[in-house]
């Protein structure tokens, strides 16, 4: 029977049918059930051979349930014996279905169980089971991960007693149960990201699925059908060839096998070591993995065998090997490559090809490297840099020709700070001049001249007078005199304003930028 109906619904299919006459579609409808639901029902009453109206004696619930829900026995034929924990097992292998062990079952026993009864006494046998290990996960198919609730303090200072209170990091294979764990600090992206490579280095290997919870450090915005990963998540599970599946937003079952897993964790593993003091995370994992060890070799209860031996008998060799390189923590962050053809990523420029000015890409960086991406595709790779403020730029990223970038040229620039004064072009020219190359002063000088649409240029002026005096040649020096309103206050001594006739080297005459 599709679903197990209530007394009550069925006295009312009942006296739909035997009463008023009614066919199957209309009682499903009325009584909110599917058709084939009503039809089994009707059929188990005329096995019951019950009689309408019901006889008031003799058919109170508990009765009535007992007549139409007899139990079925299916009996083997004496001598044919089978091992539902062997039959149960050998699902978790790669292409073993119930179809194909009971083909295997007739081909032993000549009078064996027909498929139909074969099917239903495991599925009693499986019953007794508890809800996790019921599930028939393919060995090497899913991994599941999560946090465990409970946390364990850390004694961060000694002198002050101040505690920090340790994450619990939990991995567990589908079929065999076998699980990792581990302590944290924090259960941040880079944490959690580490705590993952640990995990398949402690594995030997990689399964195909990965399934993490709606933790926002893997999932950015979780969604019932398409949950939007964080781009080190995903990137971490393409190095390693490895899907991700979150589990549904409100669905419990779907994390069930971690949840078992996360209790035993607490139950066998942080409760022990509750009376026990902590200074630092490699004290407090070094005791974790010795208890783990114990967890994972503790004999299942319904189950022949532990975690370890089905790990090492059957989940083991179905793991796809490990890559051959460690995954490199990597964040990303999408940038605007600006007129100067460059990213900014911590206050720190680097080139990109002058044909993507103004597009946005997608900016890869761990802490050695920094890769940027267009469209799907890496178009620049530099080694990352630190220095505030500074540029790191790749010649063949520069223009050549200067078609549609013309008009940006040094000259252009300062003739254009030359329309609030003397000083402001003279500031901009020293400005350009202190770079390797022209360009990677745009960005300040088109950020002073911005300046005198808010303050005016004639505070501009004032401030880039006051800026040349000091040898204050940026962006953030002319910003701070303006704010401070220091353009009002006299200078001491008059500046020479004009600007320099001297040539220098970023002048290469007007040929080179037509």
């Amino acid at each position: 029977m599709s679903e197990r109906l209530s007394m009550r619904k069925i006295r009312e299919i009942l006296r739909l049918k035997w009463e008023l006459k009614c066919g199957n579609r209309t009682i499903a409808t009325s009584v909110g059930v599917s058709s084939s639901t009503v039809s089994d029902c009707l059929k188990r009453a005329e096995r019951a051979k019950l009689v309408w109206p019901l006889p008031v004696e003799g058919y109170n619930d508990e009765q009535l349930e007992k007549l139409l829900y007899l139990p079925i026995h299916n009996k083997a034929p004496e001598g044919c014996v089978t091992d539902w924990t062997h039959v149960h097992n050998e699902l978790k292998r790669k292409g073993v279905t119930l179809q194909l062990l009971w083909g295997e079952h007739q081909a032993q026993y000549a009078q064996g169980l027909s498929y139909s009864q074969y099917c239903r006494n495991y599925r009693v046998w499986r019953g007794q089971l508890d809800v996790c290990m019921r599930q028939n996960y393919k060995a090497g198919e899913k991994l599941f991960v999560d946090y465990a609730g409970m946390t364990m303090p850390i004694v961060a200072d000694t002198t002050t007693g101040e505690v920090q209170e340790a994450q619990i990091f939990v991995a567990v294979l589908g079929a065999s149960n076998y699980t990792f764990t581990e302590a944290t600090m924090s259960q941040a992206l880079p944490d959690w990201i580490a705590s993952h490579v640990r995990a398949f280095n402690f594995f030997g290997g990689v399964s195909e699925i990965l399934i993490p919870d709606n933790l926002k450090s893997g999932v950015t915005k979780p969604h019932r059908y398409e949950p939007d990963l964080n781009p080190t998540y995903c990137d971490m599970a393409n190095h390693y060839g490895i899907a991700v599946i979150p589990t549904r937003v409100s669905s419990p079952r779907d994390k069930a096998k971690v949840e078992e897993a996360v209790q035993n964790v607490e139950r066998f593993i942080l409760a022990k070591l509750r009376n026990r003091t902590f200074f630092n995370l490699y004290e407090l994992n070094e005791a974790i993995d010795t208890l783990l060890e114990e967890l994972n070799r503790k004999p299942f209860q319904k189950l022949p065998g532990s975690r370890l031996s089905q790990f090492e008998a059957m989940e083991k060799p179905a793991l796809k090997p490990l890559p051959q390189t460690v995954y490199v923590f990597a964040e990303w962050k999408k940038a605007k490559a600006g007129i100067d053809y460059h990213i900014a990523l911590d206050a720190h420029y680097y080139s990109v090809p002058y044909t993507l000015i103004s597009k946005t890409l997608d900016v890869r960086y761990t802490s050695g490297t920094v890769e940027i991406f267009y469209q799907g595709k890496r178009v620049a790779s530099h080694r990352r840099q630190y220095q505030k403020g500074g540029f790191t730029t790749v010649l063949e990223h520069m223009p050549k020709a200067h078609q549609e970038y013309a008009k940006w040229t040094p000259e252009r620039i300062i003739r254009w700070a030359g329309d609030s004064g003397k000083a402001t072009a003279n500031l901009v020219e020293k400005i350009i001049e202190s770079r390797c190359h022209p360009q990677q002063g745009f960005r300040s000088c088109l950020g002073i001249m911005r300046l005198g649409e808010s303050y005016g240029k004639d505070r501009l002026e004032n401030a880039c007078k006051r800026a040349l005096a000091l040898g204050a040649y940026s962006y953030k020096n002319v910003f701070s005199i303006l704010q401070n309103n220091l353009d009002l206050s006299p200078l001491s001594e008059p500046i020479k304003t004009h600007v320099t006739e001297q040539h220098h080297e970023y002048v290469r005459g007007g040929d080179y930028f037509e």
